[in-house]
Order: C-alpha cells, then sequence, then structure tokens
C-alpha cells in the first residue's frame, strides 16, 4: 500500500470515530432522557403482584376454600406471532376449540392483549413452554379452590374469573377475603419474559382468613342423608339447617340440587340456589307448638286440658277444617302428639285476635334471620285479616304465612333456648351472645315436654326418634298452592327437632320439597332424614344419652 492511501485510511477513519464519539455526547446529552424513556417503555413494565384470597375454614380448621398458584396466558394479536399449526397445538394441550380460538385472534387483531386462557395450572404452563411458541406469555394469579366441593357448595358459594366473589361467603365478605394486589418494575426481554425485578413498589396486602360457624362434619352428614332423601322420595328439592343452641351458630346447611363449585362446567342455576335461605314455604303443624304456647301464656288452658274435636270437623266460615278421623274429646297435649287440625284452630279461636301472630313475631317468623348470606329473605306473614276467625285458624296450624328453613329453625331456636332468642352466625363465635327473652322459660318446657310426645310411637313423627334420647319435635306437611288453587298432590313435608328435649343441643329442620310417592307427610318423609343425622351428630359431639322415657 502506498503511502497516501495508508494515511488517507487513517484519516477517514479517526474522522469516523471522531463523527461516532460526537453523535454519542450529543445523544446523551442532548437526548439522553428521550432515549432512557423509549428504552423504557419498550423493556420495562410495572407488573402487578397478585394478592392471596384470605383461606375460608369450618369451625375447626378445616379449609373450605383456599387459593393455589396459577397462570393467565395470552398473547398479542396484532403481532400474529402464530401460525395456524402452532394454535392448533396450543388448543389441542389446553383443551380449546382451534376454530374458535382462531376466530378470536382474528377478530381481536388490532388488539395488543388477549388472553388466551385463565387459571391455568403450572403443568400445564410447562408444557406450553415445551412446545417453544413465541409470542405466548404468561401472568401468575391466584385460582380458588374448595376441597369440599358440593358439600358445602350453597355456604361458601365461590369466585369469579377475576377472584371476586359471586355468591355466598366468598359474596358476602368478599372485601375481607380478597386482598389488595401489590406492584413491582421488571425488565424485559425481546419475549416480554421477565429478565430482572427492577423495584418493588407496594407490597401486596394479603386477604384476611376466616373461620365460619359450619362444623364440615355434620355438613357432611347433613348432606348425604338430604341427598339420599331427595333421590328416594323423587323430590324436586330439599334443605337442612342444624344450629347450635347455646350460640345461635348454624352448624349446618345443605340444599339438594346442588353443584360443585370446582367445576366451572357444571353450575346448573336450578342447582345454584341457596334454598334454605331464599325459598319461602308455608310451614304445616311446625308453627302448632306456638299455638300451644299462646294457649299457656293466657293461664286458661294447661297440658291437661279437654278440648272437644268430634265429629272430627267443623266449619269457619266457608273452610271446613278436618282432622283424618273423629279423635273426639283429647288433651291439649294429645292434641300435639296427633297434629289434631280441629282441636288446635278451637284453641287458637279462643284466644285474642293476635296472640298467635305474636307468639310468632316474638320466635323471629316474618323477619330476616340477618346472618349476611346473599339472598336471604324474611318469609312473608300478615296481620291484616286477623279479625277474621278463618285466617287465625289456619294460622295455628301454619297456613297463611311462608317461611324459610331457616326462619323456622330459629323459631324452634327460640323454644330449645327456653324462651331466650338469639341471633344467629355463620361466623364463628368467640363467646356466646346476648340474648333477649320473649317466653316465659315455664311455658316453653311445658310446651317441650308435650313436644316429646310427638316422637313417640304414638306421635305422627315416632320415625323421628333417636335410640338413647329424648327429642322435642313437630312435623308438618303443608300443601302447595298451584293454579287451582291447593294442590292434594304437591307438598312440603317438614320436620323440625330438638335434641336432646331434656338439655338441648341442637336445632334442626328437615324440609323435602314436593316427595313423590304414597307417604308425602313430613312423618314418613323430613322425619326419618332427621333420626339418621342425629343418630350420628348426637354422638360426634360427644352428648350424653337420656335416660330415655318408656314410649
Amino acid at each position: 500500500m502506498t503511502a497516501w492511501r495508508h494515511y488517507t485510511l487513517m484519516v477517514v477513519f479517526l474522522v469516523a470515530c471522531l463523527g461516532m464519539a460526537v453523535r454519542i455526547v450529543y445523544l446523551t446529552v442532548a437526548e439522553g432522557d428521550f432515549l432512557i424513556g423509549q428504552g423504557d417503555n419498550r423493556s420495562v413494565r410495572t407488573v402487578s403482584i397478585p394478592a392471596y384470597r384470605g383461606v375460608v375454614y369450618d369451625r375447626y380448621g378445616e379449609p373450605l376454600a383456599l387459593s393455589t398458584p396459577a397462570a393467565a396466558m395470552w398473547t398479542d394479536p396484532s403481532k400474529k406471532t402464530l401460525s395456524a399449526e402452532e394454535l392448533a397445538a396450543l388448543a389441542d394441550l389446553l383443551d380449546l376449540n382451534t376454530d374458535r380460538l382462531m376466530q378470536q385472534l382474528i377478530r381481536n387483531s388490532e388488539r395488543e392483549f388477549l388472553y388466551l386462557k385463565r387459571r391455568v395450572s403450572w403443568s400445564e404452563v410447562q408444557q406450553v413452554k415445551a412446545l417453544g411458541l413465541q409470542g405466548v406469555y404468561f401472568d401468575r394469579e391466584y385460582h380458588r379452590y374448595y376441597p369440599a366441593g358440593e358439600t358445602v357448595a350453597h355456604v361458601v358459594g365461590l369466585t369469579g374469573i377475576d377472584d371476586h366473589g359471586l355468591e355466598g361467603i366468598e359474596l358476602s365478605f368478599d372485601q375481607r377475603l380478597q386482598g389488595v394486589p401489590g406492584e413491582k418494575e421488571v425488565l424485559l426481554d425481546l419475549h416480554r419474559q421477565t429478565i430482572k425485578n427492577l423495584q418493588f413498589g407496594k407490597p401486596p396486602r394479603y386477604g384476611e382468613d376466616l373461620t365460619l360457624a359450619i362444623d364440615l362434619r355434620l355438613q357432611f352428614l347433613a348432606y348425604r342423608e338430604l341427598k339420599a332423601a331427595v333421590e328416594s322420595h323423587k323430590a324436586t328439592s330439599g334443605s337442612v339447617v342444624m344450629l347450635d343452641v347455646a350460640t345461635g351458630e348454624i352448624l349446618a346447611l345443605v340444599n339438594q340440587p346442588s353443584y360443585n363449585p370446582n367445576d366451572r362446567a357444571d353450575r346448573p342455576a336450578d342447582g345454584m340456589r341457596n334454598r334454605a335461605i331464599t325459598d319461602a314455604y308455608e310451614p304445616g303443624s311446625t308453627i302448632k307448638p306456638f299455638t300451644v304456647l299462646a294457649a299457656l301464656e293466657t293461664g286458661r288452658f294447661s297440658a291437661d286440658t279437654v278440648i272437644d274435636t268430634s265429629p272430627g270437623h267443623f266449619r269457619v266460615g266457608n273452610k271446613l277444617i278436618a282432622d283424618p278421623v273423629d279423635r273426639g274429646s283429647i288433651t291439649l297435649e294429645t292434641a300435639l302428639q296427633k297434629s289434631s287440625q280441629v282441636a288446635i284452630a278451637k284453641v287458637a279461636l279462643e284466644l285474642e285476635e293476635r296472640a298467635v301472630y305474636d307468639a310468632l313475631v316474638r320466635a323471629g317468623i316474618n323477619e330476616y334471620a340477618g346472618t349476611g348470606m346473599p339472598g336471604e329473605v324474611a318469609g312473608s306473614m300478615s296481620d291484616l285479616g286477623l279479625r277474621y276467625p278463618v285466617v287465625r285458624a289456619v294460622l295455628s296450624y301454619g297456613y297463611g304465612l311462608a317461611v324459610t328453613p331457616l326462619q323456622l329453625a330459629q323459631a324452634y331456636l327460640t323454644l330449645a333456648t327456653g324462651g331466650v332468642r338469639l341471633p344467629l352466625s355463620i361466623v364463628r363465635q368467640t363467646e356466646p351472645p346476648a340474648g333477649e327473652r320473649v317466653f316465659a322459660q315455664a311455658h316453653v318446657g311445658e310446651v317441650l315436654r308435650m313436644m316429646e310426645g310427638v316422637t313417640e310411637r304414638a306421635g305422627t313423627a315416632h320415625k323421628a326418634h333417636v335410640e338413647g334420647f329424648n327429642i322435642a319435635g313437630k312435623t308438618g306437611t303443608a300443601r302447595k298452592v298451584g293454579a287451582q288453587g291447593y294442590d292434594d298432590e304437591r307438598h312440603a313435608a317438614w320436620f323440625a327437632g330438638i335434641a336432646p328435649a331434656t338439655l338441648p343441643r341442637l336445632v334442626t329442620v328437615v324440609m323435602i320439597n314436593e316427595p313423590k310417592g304414597t307417604n308425602k307427610s313430613g312423618g314418613e318423609v323430613a322425619a326419618p332424614v332427621y333420626a339418621r343425622v342425629m343418630a350420628r351428630a348426637l354422638r360426634l359431639l360427644g352428648v350424653s344419652p337420656d335416660e330415655v322415657s318408656a314410649d
């Protein structure tokens, strides 16, 4: 190389280096902030740190709802990085419809963000990553899981895709259970995968845990027996409610039909309704103990008061009130044991107009139980027609009003406590709540003693008898209203019981809606369910047997 060429190349090289140096200095000084901002816009992101939703426990610490790690899988449709073959492989792996997935990408081709699937398990994430697809990204989230499944579905409820409560406790305590997401800045690579955590902003605040009053053991017993009864009697639906007499806590609350909250594809509308608190029915003869209680409060009636029911029926206005047979002259105690419509109606007509109504109001009928569970209704009962004898007569044996199974359980709780009305709670209580005395203990004690006869061999609910225990209870068989008035083929079969009668521990209400077959009465349909549940529940709770009186 000649000398002039050598020096020419050197000069050109030095000029180029000088130009580059000047450009670098210029960009650093004059354009530095702009370029750094542009770089950060492409590679630095502020991402959310998902907050762990609080765990829901039963009263003994068994988890009923908890959150497990999952992932949200998404893509950028505007970049069109996924081929048809890749989409088919992805859809097959995630159990998605390939054509539908392609249509979603086409419809959203102008967007920069589209979820491919939410709540993806980590095993699925690893399988997708193994495909080596470009343009598929993952964000961390949590998936709600319910270990007890449909057994406790109506109490706990469920959350939506964004982990907000939709039903049950998950909805009513949503603010308490859900946490507050945190934030952090991360550095992303070309494929939008996190390379490095740059800095943490605010940390996530996890949701509070919640301990329910529910005893999962009793819940399972009630669920199993109710499901078997609804299926065997081909009933439309059914409910069981169990309360703790000392605290008013709801130990079990089950319905049929039910649903599995873990299966998003199996959520029938008919099975998701919490019927024990949302559906009100006429309670039938389960109201009679309160009519008897109202009579005792006057001082003019006692268990031995004789009532003439001959010839087994009588007319009040245009209404014929009748017993299945002519029972002749019977005592008030026998009237309750045999569930005599004639005797109870005659007693009610001798009382003041508001006597039975006021007794029911004091027991909590026609008011919200106040559990906080969504959908709770107050039932219905009106005093507008009490001036008419026929209204007072039918009210005395449970027609002309509507109650939910939970409301009836609360009313019977007032009897079990000796006349003290307690608030109900679905959340475990640390100490017994303050109650309000609404009935005299002596009167309630006399009614409970009479109610024991209902479950003896001569009573209407002998199938509710539990070996080793005295049970105070009452059956109810209420005809349901149809298009042409009361339908003789459709009934609500009830049994409400207090166990043990001598030292009450549990109040339980069983309701079977529209049982099919020859036997539709509360004594034949609901009482056996009660007996099977109580036989195991009392032993699980370690309740000592009574000195059971001979039937």
